[in-house]
């Protein structure tokens, strides 16, 4: 079983920044894609930034330019820095690990819990 658990959501101003993580845990045998979800009220889920193990990564078009995702493979962990938050990306944000229990299983998908972001503007 794997376990991925945020960090690092609250609440700040327009303009300012904040850095989430999610950490990995538990017994696999790779971590593939890792990325960051985030959902409104009253929205669906959707797809912020992506990273690949190898470091490739893939950004919706509304934070390019503001987000930045990164991995430390090592650690099991991925981040997001944000930067010139608005009230558009207030949501909560959800970890997300496509992770290989064994060399020769499918990949699984797992979630974390959630962490909230809220922009005041």
């Amino acid at each position: 079983q794997v376990q991925l658990v945020e960090s690092g959501g609250g609440l700040v101003q327009a303009g300012e920044s904040l850095r989430l993580s999610c950490a990995a845990s538990g017994t696999f045998f790779k971590i593939n894609l890792m990325g960051w979800y985030r959902q409104a009220p009253g929205k669906q889920r959707e797809l912020v930034a992506t990273i690949t193990s190898g470091g490739s990564t893939n950004y919706a078009d509304s934070v390019k330019g503001r987000f930045t995702v990164s991995r430390d493979n090592a650690k099991n962990t991925v981040y997001l820095q944000m930067n010139s938050l608005n009230a558009e990306d207030t949501a909560v944000y959800y970890c997300n690990a496509a992770v290989q229990p064994t060399l020769l299983s499918y990949v699984i998908s797992y979630w974390g819990q959630g962490t909230q972001v809220t922009v005041s503007s």
